[in-house]
Parts: structure tokens; C-alpha cells; sequence
């Protein structure tokens, strides 16, 4: 029987406007990639993402021209040599995972992970707004383990008191998704340190960090836009402290995993992180932060709805997905 291919664009609003220093988003636009082979089906999801130059309409084209590629058999590895790295390479990797585990009966945490996967802490995220606004949020959620603050403004000391005051029991990562400039970048960072933040997360955009080399890092930085695939990883040593992994930018699990074992080997920290999407997104992902230092997959609590079934999230602890969700 011949594998077919179909891919669904799909919308999730989000609970409440999302806001980061590049925008504010109210809905999470994915496309959902089918893969169906004699009555199994494996599924994956996708988030193009405009930073990127990645549309919808782009990604949804870029799955579809693989359909006789799929028909004929490809598999994961051979996907890798066929596809960039990207949201598209993301969607049919991650349904080839589901597929596998499908037809093997074998989950596919028995090849992804070295050890009986488990729920793990992960961080919710505090939208960019007025001080206040941060500062009520952060402290509603004071008991998590872990919050992760969107900041990136030219002057973010006043929100970077407001959510460590307000929630001082919790470690917090700020990111700054590019927002900061070498003009205010030391300045920030100190700030960051006088407030004992745990990680900063992109403070200067891509192509515009060489700075880091040369400053102090009183607070780990992390590089998150300036890192997708395993290539990428020897130019940032001199610059950044920790990785921030997504299957969207990597491409898939596959080349997920492979970039997490080579990070390691150049002594980086591990952020496994996503894109807003729906529990189908996050579900591979938890899988690869089974041994990473930070975790940010807190994409579904961010939704008005989400898939059903979906991924369990017990106070600070995202649970892996079960064989009904994926893998």
C-alpha cells in the first residue's frame, strides 16, 4: 500500500494577546502534516515563522512538493539530506516519528531518549507589557519553578525589579528576542545579575553579538534566533553561554537530537524551547528536554483551546505525550 501525505493549516487562539519586542500575535497559526501508511497515521506540527522569512502559504508548499518523495518511501534520514532545516523539514520529521512508533508498537521515547522518560519542569511565559501588568502576572504565577519574561525594550530595569520582586522564589530567564543594542546591552545584563536572573535569552539581534565576546556574562546568555542546526554551533563558543533547541528552526527531532549531543560536547547549557503552538507541536519536543537544563514548552497554556488529547501540565511539570497525542 502507497504512503500518502496531507497537510491541514490550522488556528488556536491564544488565552490573551501574546506580546514579545517584535509584536503581539492573538492566534497560533500551525500546519498540521499527515503521513498515512496502511491505516497508520503519524502526524507532526509546524509553526512557520515570519523571522525567518517563512510564510503559511510557503511552508505548506514546501510539505506538499515531498508527496512523491513520501509516496516512494523516504525516511527520516534521507528527509534531512532532501529538506533545509525549518518548520516544513519540522512537520514531516516529526510525523515520520509518529508514524515509526505507530507501526512498531515501540514509543518512540525507547530511540529518543537514553533513560524512562518523565514529566519535567517547564517554564510559563510573562508577556511584554507595562510594568504593572508584568509585575500582576509574574506574581499570579510566583509558585512556578520557572517564568520565563519577555523584555527587549531600550530600558527594562523597571521590569526586571517588578517580576523578581514579584515572584522571588522562582528562577526567571529573561528574553529579549533581539530587542537590547550594544549601546544598552552591559547595562542590562548588570541589572539582570543585581536581581539574581538565572539566564538571558537573545539580548542583541543575529549578526549584531559580536559584542559578547568581549563583555562580561555576570548572567548565562543564550543564543535562541542566532542558533538552528547543529553547523551553527561552532561560531557562537566565544559568544554565548547556553543553546535555546526548536524543532521548527532545527527541522525535526532528528536533527534536534543530534545538535543537543554536539552542544554538550562544546560545553554548552541546553534550552529546549517552541514556537506558540498546540500540545502536538510540544509533545517531540518533550522528549528532547529530558536532560536540558531549561525547558520552555508551555506553548498550549498560552491558548484559549487545545488539542484533544493534549499534553498534561501539573503545576510546574509537562508530562510526555501519550500514544494518542503522538509517538
Amino acid at each position: 500500500m502507497s504512503t500518502r501525505l496531507h497537510v491541514v493549516m490550522e488556528s488556536f487562539p491564544t488565552a490573551k494577546p501574546f506580546t514579545i519586542s517584535r509584536g503581539a500575535k492573538t492566534t497560533a497559526e500551525v500546519l498540521t502534516c499527515h503521513i498515512v501508511h496502511n491505516g497508520q497515521t503519524g502526524r507532526g506540527e509546524c509553526v512557520p515563522y515570519k523571522r525567518y522569512g517563512e510564510t503559511m502559504e510557503g511552508v505548506l508548499a514546501e510539505i506538499e512538493a515531498m508527496a512523491n518523495a513520501i509516496s516512494g518511501g523516504l525516511d527520516r534520514q534521507s528527509l534531512q539530506r532532501e529538506m533545509k532545516a525549518g518548520a516544513a523539514r519540522n512537520a514531516i520529521d516529526c510525523a515520520l516519528w509518529d508514524l515509526e512508533a505507530k507501526i512498531s508498537g515501540k514509543p518512540a521515547s525507547t530511540q529518543a531518549c537514553r533513560v524512562l522518560a518523565r514529566p519535567v519542569p517547564t517554564a510559563v511565559t510573562i508577556s511584554l507589557g507595562d510594568v504593572d501588568d508584568m509585575a500582576t502576572e509574574a506574581r499570579a504565577h510566583a509558585a512556578q519553578r520557572l517564568l520565563k519574561v519577555k523584555v527587549g525594550t531600550s530600558d527594562d530595569r523597571a521590569r526586571i525589579h517588578a517580576v523578581a520582586s514579584a515572584a522571588p522564589k522562582a528562577e526567571i530567564i529573561l528574553d529579549a528576542n533581539e530587542g537590547w543594542t550594544e549601546e544598552n546591552v552591559r547595562e542590562h545584563l548588570l541589572t539582570a545579575a543585581e536581581f539574581h536572573i538565572g539566564l538571558i535569552e537573545q539580548p542583541l539581534p543575529v549578526g549584531r553579538d559580536e559584542i559578547l565576546a568581549h563583555i562580561p556574562h555576570p548572567v548565562p546568555i543564550c543564543a535562541d534566533e542566532s542558533v538552528h542546526t547543529t553547523e551553527d554551533l561552532a561560531t557562537l563558543v566565544d559568544r554565548y553561554d547556553a543553546i535555546n533547541i526548536k524543532l521548527d528552526k532545527t527541522g525535526g527531532l532528528t536533527e534536534a537530537l543530534i545538535m543537543r549531543d554536539r552542544a554538550r560536547e562544546l560545553g554548552f547549557g541546553i534550552m529546549v524551547g517552541c514556537m506558540l503552538g498546540s500540545s502536538l507541536a510540544m509533545a517531540p519536543a518533550v522528549l528532547l528536554a529530558q536532560d536540558a537544563d531549561w525547558v520552555d514548552l508551555d506553548g498550549p497554556l498560552l491558548l484559549s483551546r487545545d488539542r484533544s488529547p493534549g499534553l498534561t501540565y501539573t503545576s510546574s511539570l509537562v508530562s510526555p505525550p501519550t500514544k494518542d497525542l503522538w509517538g
